[in-house]
């Protein structure tokens, strides 16, 4: 699909006239880099980029203007891709058909802090929110492993992260307390939804409305530590993340890896060379049970760290980010599949032996661990076939290898039918899907 050259031009006339002449751009470099997230890292998505291109790219500076750049955009049938940090890997953020890109990086105020949440625009990043939380003796519930992620990147194409072993994910109901979104209407208008009505605009890429404004909840502030801890061998290091992870109050993160990883990670000395690293953010009320469970497997702990900067670089080096090191290590190698179970610590050699030279990166989670298991990359077939042999195993897996809506998408086209009837919000995320997804383990 390409949308005429007049209509572009038209719409950048008026987004100019709107936005002021820094507030679009018709330039090639800003069209590029508007068009690109983190979808490299799958070598499947690689190997199908480009996706597509920008015509112009739109930066509103506060929710009102996001919901009048979407009505001039839908008045001139230009479909809307909505970005926020472009932290994104799966390609969620890439203009397929391309048309206008929505960067919402502006829109970035902290509008209210009460007790229990805290409002604010799509753009602002989360260790933004995070902070201003602390200023009122509360934290966010949870935030990506990315902290400067966007409030509206996070909701819209994120899931979990910090936080997600007490509190699961963004989409659990009780994260998401209030959203402004923008329909792909003519007339612009913020759509206020609350509670569970907010739901089904949660972790959908923007295709059933764009958020431009967010109320999420709070907790009371804890005081925490980032504590680090290597092992002999990564199999001590498994055996007790589950145990860690279990400790109370509950951690806000803990991961480990094995040596082949840590060697790829950032160097700092307490992240040791050649042995399996574990760290996490604990509750400074745990640190002596937590030193007790690793010294109990044969692992010493390498130092425990204060303050929220220290804190901030452990969720740094979480999730998706040790593969991230671990590919820049080695490039051109390596593709992960995101996995989960018992069976990561119970049947890790073989969990590991999926794919041939697989290595995992280990989460504790809420309710079973979780990770991403990395290996070389020989096709996108063989990377597929692995997926059933995972099942097998009574091991549940997400494909990264994809850019379409995967949850709850029959709820999310129904709604799209209404909000959405041109199909112009984010174009090409709304679909069937094309390759194997994903399977939970009960």
């Amino acid at each position: 699909m390409s949308t005429s050259p007049d209509r572009i031009a038209a719409l950048a006339a008026e987004l100019s006239a709107l936005l002021g002449d820094r507030g679009v751009t018709t330039d090639l470099r800003g069209r590029e880099k508007a068009s690109v997230d983190g979808a490299r890292m799958s070598p499947i998505l690689a190997e199908q980029l480009p996706l597509g291109l920008a015509d112009l790219v739109a930066f509103p500076q506060n929710a009102e203007q996001i919901a009048e750049v979407v009505a001039a955009a839908v008045r001139h049938g230009v479909p809307v891709t909505p970005r926020g940090k472009g932290t994104g890997n799966y390609g969620q953020a890439i203009p397929m058909p391309d048309g206008l890109v929505l960067d919402m990086s502006k829109a970035r105020a902290v509008v209210e802090v009460g007790d229990g949440y805290i409002t604010a625009e799509a753009g602002t990043p989360m260790v933004v929110l995070e902070n201003a939380a602390r200023e009122t003796g509360q934290q966010i519930l949870m935030y990506p492993s990315t902290a400067q992620s966007s409030l509206g990147g996070f909701l819209s194409g994120g899931s979990g992260g910090t936080g997600s072993i007490k509190h699961g994910s963004n989409s659990n109901g009780y994260f998401v307390k209030a959203l402004d979104v923008v329909f792909a209407s003519p007339e612009a208008a913020l759509v206020h939804v609350e509670g569970e009505d907010a739901q089904p605009y949660v972790h959908t890429y923007g295709t059933a409305g764009i958020i431009a404004r967010a109320t999420i909840a709070l907790e009371p502030m804890q005081d925490w530590r980032g504590f680090y801890a290597s092992f002999p061998t990564f199999e001590a290091a498994t055996g007790v993340i589950r145990q860690i992870g279990r400790l109370e109050p509950t951690p806000r993160l803990v991961s480990a890896d094995r040596e082949t990883i840590v060697n790829a990670l950032p160097d700092d000395p307490a992240i040791v060379k050649d042995r399996a690293s574990l760290r996490a953010i604990l509750d400074v009320a745990t640190l002596e049970a937590a030193t007790a469970l690793v010294e109990g497997a044969g692992g010493r702990v390498e130092d425990v760290r204060e303050g929220p900067q220290h804190t901030v670089r452990i969720s740094m080096l979480s999730y998706n980010h040790p593969i991230e090191w671990l590919q820049k290590s080695d490039p051109g190698v390596y593709f992960h599949v995101e996995v989960s179970g018992d069976a990561l610590v119970d049947r890790l050699d073989e969990v590991q032996s999926v794919y041939p030279g697989a290595l995992l990166h280990i989460e504790a989670q809420h309710d079973r661990p979780i990770g991403m298991l990395a290996a070389p990359y020989v096709s996108a077939e063989e990377v597929y076939a692995g997926y059933d042999r995972l099942v097998a195993l009574n091991v549940g897996y997400h494909s990264p290898h994809q850019w379409f809506v995967d949850h709850h998408p029959d709820r999310t086209r129904e709604v799209a039918a209404t909000t959405d009837p041109e199909g112009l919000l984010n174009p090409g995320k709304l679909v069937a899907a094309t390759a194997p997804t994903g399977a939970k383990v009960s």
